[in-house]
């Protein structure tokens, strides 16, 4: 199954959740999308995202130069 990937580089609270929301669209339920954000309330920003809508965070970390990656399941 292929991963989606979003880059919300630059972007700051709320725009990396709400362009995740959209990508997620494209996303088959059970598929991937990894989000790559350099916002740090991104952090909390995408757990509350995933218990609301359902969605599994698979994996969250942070990269060299203050990126924050995010990995979710889609729901369903």
């Amino acid at each position: 199954m292929t991963t989606h990937r979003l880059d919300a580089t630059g972007l700051i609270c709320p725009l990396p959740v709400l362009r995740a929301r959209k990508a997620m669209r494209d996303v088959a339920p059970g598929g991937l999308l990894e989000v790559r954000a350099t916002d740090p309330a991104a952090v909390k920003d995408f757990a509350a995202f995933c218990e609301a809508t359902g969605h599994v965070l698979v994996d969250s970390r942070q990269e060299d130069g203050g990126v924050y990656v995010f990995v979710m399941r889609k729901a369903g």
